[in-house]
């Protein structure tokens, strides 16, 4: 069944009547706002919401918030962003709108503001000092499919799980790649670090240019590490996260023993700008066997040729598994690669960092 609505609480009305497999929503709206009526929706009967948005820093916030309140995704109200044509336009809604009606609401519920301290994950391990990465010569972004090792695990390997942990293990960096789902996944996992995490971070998600500011402010308001979006020649430091710009790649650059950020031009042969490919790609050439990929929610299978060159180099990577995705896009095409070393629910992998990166 289809409904129109002029405003949020009468949204709200017929979202419980109608029961529609997806549900398109604006924030300016009277009576009730867009964020106020996913609220509403999502303690109701949760249904996929996909947000319209402005693409400035204040639809970024706006869009973030509604994010947290439930809602699977966005697009730009300004079509003209996404689409050269009707024909276009058409095209991106429909595979959207389709994506979004099969996703998982019950997997977004509101993130926590902050990692309570009464957690074991709060638990601050004890400081491992900064990581000296070995000197690897400077490359450019090589986004080609490796050819995977002889004998390696075939496509459609089931995942591995592993019921107990290992011991705690020193990486020279830790990179996270998202889309779809990401912006509140990131978020559980990363308010539980400590401040004094041991380790740099890398993030890499799926996001407009004017948005990765305010997500990136955000993270760090809420989280105990550093969180801040990278910017070109920042150099990586244990217990700071820099997220990835977005209309941009950025690539870990690895010399004389000190690894640096290097954000260059969005590649319009890419797909994705950011690309979880191309930085997954150079933090296996910069860390050879040191790194671990962590791959979360999201649509498609970006992140997941990153991940094999990772593999290739002796690094090891968890995903997220499907119950507690968004969407298992990302992280499935990692397992189904048989690149997955874990396969780890949400709530998992944010107190599995915590206790188990030395």
């Amino acid at each position: 069944m289809v409904g129109a609505a002029t405003n949020g609480r009468e949204g709200v009305e017929l979202a419980e009547k109608l029961r529609p497999d997806v549900i398109t929503m604006d924030y300016e709206m009277p009576v009730m706002d867009g964020i106020s009526a996913v609220r509403e929706i999502m303690r109701k009967h949760p249904i996929p919401v996909l947000m319209f948005s402005s693409l400035t820093y204040e639809g970024a916030r706006v869009t973030l918030d509604a994010l947290e309140a439930g809602a699977v995704d966005f697009l730009p109200k300004n079509f003209e962003e996404i689409a050269r044509d009707n024909s276009q336009l058409q095209k991106i809604l429909i595979e959207r709108i389709l994506d979004v009606a099969r996703s998982r609401p019950g997997n977004r519920s509101p993130a926590p503001s902050r990692a309570e301290p009464s957690t074991p994950a709060s638990r601050a391990p004890e400081p491992a000092g900064r990581p000296r990465p070995e000197p690897a010569p400077r490359q450019r972004p090589d986004t080609r499919a490796p050819a995977a090792p002889a004998g390696s695990p075939g496509e459609t390997e089931a995942p591995r799980r592993h019921g107990r942990r290992g011991p705690a293990k020193h990486y020279a960096v830790v990179g996270i790649g998202t889309s779809t789902g990401g912006p509140v996944a990131l978020q559980r996992v990363l308010t539980v670090l400590p401040a004094t995490f041991p380790a740099p971070i890398v993030l890499v998600q799926h996001m407009p240019a004017s948005f990765t500011p305010a997500f990136a402010e955000r993270l760090n308001k809420l989280c105990r590490i550093e969180v801040r979006q990278a910017e070109d020649g920042d150099v990586l430091r244990p217990g700071l996260a820099l997220l990835a710009p977005g209309g941009k790649q950025m690539m870990v650059e690895n010399r004389g023993g000190q690894a640096r950020i290097r954000i260059l031009p969005g590649d319009e042969r890419l797909n994705y700008k950011p690309c979880v490919d191309v930085t997954f790609g150079s933090l296996a050439r910069s860390f050879p066997g040191k790194t671990l990929g962590v791959i979360l929610t999201g649509m498609g299978s970006d992140g997941k040729e990153g991940c094999r060159m990772m593999k290739q180099s002796g690094s090891d990577i968890w995903s997220q598994d499907e119950k507690s995705s968004v969407i298992y896009g990302m992280p499935m095409a990692v397992a189904k690669a048989g690149l997955t070393d874990d396969v780890l629910s949400l709530d998992e992998i944010g107190p599995r960092l915590a206790e188990g990166v030395c």
